[in-house]
């Protein structure tokens, strides 16, 4: 049954929240005003706080562990990478009924790139590759691995289950038998044979900034990890049109069973997130049926 929430056990949130957590724990930002801000993410819930910072609230238990794993890494990612990331002003722990550790960050300006309207889209993509080759080439002792950045394979039965979910639902005009083809391809390619990379592994639209259509800023780093360097080609179909994507794979070098690999994954996560979320959250719908038509017209 589909109960309107994005997730099963949503924390509610609210701006009175936010307030009380700041009074109680950042008195020094109290009376700052609070706002919320308007995001397609489904894990977590941002406000805004003062003219330079945001709060950032986990919505489910999964989103707590991301909480950490950026406390904890993204200081020593930061002065590697070629633009900006989360700087976590202040950690949050729980109070006032609220579970989870939450954390306040600098706000950062700019703007979601939006698929099918980017002013600068061959430039942008040079400018996601530089990113993407930057966090491959980092090494860090002891990093935590990427929950998608193994085999393939541990993403089939989802994948097919996704497939089949689709065919019950004719109206939204997927050709099944083609994704389920390129599927089976990018099951076919040879598997990542190096060592695990540094991923950011959400390269996601609503993860992504831009000022004047070049990338200034890359937020939201709860999935990253070392694994699979397909795992962040997800812009090549999620973002870029096509000649921009053949500039993003140029930039990156990307060999063919790579590239396989992570259109599969793409393509995956928008067959999964299409009827998952099309009740829920126009904007994660919006973008898997770009996806899933930017694969399956790529030929």
């Amino acid at each position: 049954m589909n109960t309107g929430q994005m997730h099963p056990g949503l924390h509610p949130v609210d701006d009175g929240l936010v307030r009380r957590l700041i009074a109680g724990q950042f008195p020094q930002w109290a009376g700052r005003a609070v706002e919320r801000v308007a995001s397609g993410g489904t894990v977590n819930a941002m406000y805004r706080l003062g003219d330079a910072m945001v709060v950032r609230l986990p919505l489910v238990r999964g989103g707590a562990q991301d909480v950490a794993m950026e406390r904890e890494w993204l200081p020593r990612l930061a002065p590697r990478l070629p633009v900006a990331v989360p700087e976590v002003l202040g950690g949050g722990e729980p109070a006032e009924g609220y579970p989870w550790p939450w954390s306040v960050y600098r706000w950062l300006a700019g703007e979601n790139p939006e698929a099918g309207a980017l002013s600068e889209p061959l430039l942008l993509a040079e400018d996601l590759a530089g990113f993407v080759a930057t966090m491959r080439s980092i090494t860090l002792p002891g990093p935590p691995a990427a929950h998608r950045g193994g085999p393939l394979a541990t993403l089939d039965a989802s994948t097919r289950a996704a497939i089949e979910e689709l065919r019950g639902i004719p109206q939204e005009g997927i050709d099944c038998d083609a994704a389920a083809a390129v599927w089976e391809d990018a099951l076919r390619a040879p598997a990542w044979d190096g060592p695990p990379v540094w991923l950011h592994a959400d390269l996601m639209p609503g993860n992504l900034l831009v000022d004047g259509g070049r990338l200034t800023s890359v937020i939201d780093f709860g999935c990253m990890g070392v694994g699979d360097p397909a795992c962040d080609l997800f812009p090549a179909w999620n973002l870029l049109p096509a000649q921009a994507r053949q500039v993003f794979r140029e930039a990156l070098d990307v060999d063919d069973a790579s590239w396989a690999r992570g259109r599969g994954r793409t393509l995956s996560q928008a067959l999964i997130a299409l009827p998952y979320y099309r009740r829920t959250n126009p904007a994660m719908a919006h973008n898997a049926r770009h996806v899933i038509r930017a694969v399956l017209g790529e030929g």
